[in-house]
C-alpha cells in the first residue's frame, strides 16, 4: 500500500505525466542532498517533510502530497524555452553539485602545488 495514496498525489497536479516528472526530479535532488551531506556544501535543499521514509523517491510524494512542492508550467511561446534549455547546458557543462573539490584535486593530481607561472622557487 503506497503512503500517500496515488489519488491525492494526482489531486495536487494536472496530470500522472506531471506527478512523475515533479517526483522524479525532486527525488533527484533528495539524493543528492542527501550524498553531499558530510561534505558541508550546503547547496540543495533538504527534505522538506518529517519523514519515516528512507527512498528519496517516498519523501519526494511525502512533500508532494504535503504541498511543500509546487511547480510552474511554462507556456510555449514565452521565450522561457530559451531560458530553461541555456540552464540545462550550464548544468551539464558544470556538472553536478558537489564537484568543487574534484576540480581542484584535477587541477594539481600530484599534489606539488607548483607557483602560479610555472616558475621554480629560488634555493
Amino acid at each position: 500500500m503506497m503512503n500517500p495514496p496515488i489519488e491525492e498525489l494526482l489531486g495536487r497536479v494536472d496530470s500522472k505525466f506531471t506527478l512523475v516528472t515533479l517526483a522524479s526530479r525532486r527525488a533527484r535532488q533528495v539524493n543528492a542532498y542527501f550524498n553531499q551531506l558530510g561534505e558541508g556544501l550546503g547547496a540543495i535543499v533538504p527534505p522538506q517533510v518529517a519523514s519515516t521514509a528512507r527512498k528519496p523517491l517516498s519523501i519526494a510524494f511525502e512533500e508532494i502530497a504535503a504541498d511543500k512542492i509546487t511547480y510552474e508550467r511554462i507556456e510555449e511561446g514565452t521565450g522561457d524555452e530559451d531560458n530553461v534549455a541555456e540552464a540545462l547546458e550550464t548544468e551539464r557543462e558544470l556538472g553536478p553539485v558537489g564537484t568543487l573539490s574534484d576540480a581542484i584535486e584535477q587541477d594539481d593530481p600530484a599534489g606539488t602545488d607548483e607557483p602560479v607561472g610555472g616558475e621554480a622557487p629560488d634555493a
